[in-house]
């Protein structure tokens, strides 16, 4: 998979882009990720990417030329399959979209800032707007960020055991059980005696009992839905 990020601010992405899973995806081969200064793509003397907004009000508008040529010089080297603009506006992400998104080939990503980008971009351009939670950032990076690693860790090979991310919170609609690993009896609190057991069957309905019971705990609409 190959991921552009468009951004005003690339070295906000350095850290969570090349450290642990993200690291081993794009050594591995399994990723491409690619980060774009807008900056890099304005044709303004001072590389100037917004202005005010027509109609008045608060709040600069990122404008449409450097961002729509930043698009459009991608687009001319492959086809993709989503351009996704980060925005507090969009369908809040959730494991279906993650799921879906981690068959993609190729996927722009566009971080906003100020008051977000002119409406004409995301006419002509974006095919899919994801909000990460009902609230404000101060930009798109950090919801980029999310985004990425959520979609990546379920690439196949990303992870070393393939397998873990189908047992994740989510995957079935319901929140993961609980887990346990060494020592078996910390300060008399015990491991549960049907995991020592070795009994896969009994296990397996185990974890199933504790994700309802954690479910109808944490996240009663899940089970609505």
């Amino acid at each position: 998979m190959r991921i552009d990020v468009l951004t005003i601010l690339p070295h906000l992405l350095e850290s969570p882009f090349s450290d642990s899973i993200m690291k081993r995806a794009q050594e591995k081969g399994h990723l491409e990720l690619v980060i774009h200064n807008i900056r890099d793509y304005s044709t303004h003397r001072q590389r100037s990417v917004d202005d005010y907004q027509y109609g008045g009000g608060a709040g600069m508008v990122m404008t449409i030329q450097p961002i729509a040529d930043c698009i459009e010089q991608l687009q001319e080297e492959r086809e993709y399959d989503e351009i996704i603009y980060m925005t507090p506006e969009g369908k809040r992400l959730d494991q279906g979209t993650c799921n879906q998104l981690s068959g993609s080939k190729n996927i722009i990503i566009i971080c906003g800032h100020y008051k977000g980008i002119d409406q004409r971009l995301r006419d002509i351009y974006v095919t899919k707007e994801i909000s990460i939670g009902d609230y404000v950032l101060s930009g798109g990076e950090l919801a980029a960020a999310v985004l990425v690693d959520a979609v990546v860790r379920l690439i196949p090979g990303v992870l070393n055991n393939e397998t873990s991310a189908l047992t994740d919170s989510f995957q079935d609609n319901l929140l993961a059980p609980p887990v346990y690993t060494r020592p078996e009896d910390y300060k008399g609190h015990k491991v549960p005696e049907v995991l020592l057991s070795g009994n896969e069957k009994k296990i397996q309905e185990w974890r199933f009992q504790k994700s309802i019971e954690n479910t109808k705990k944490n996240r009663p609409d899940l089970l609505e839905d």
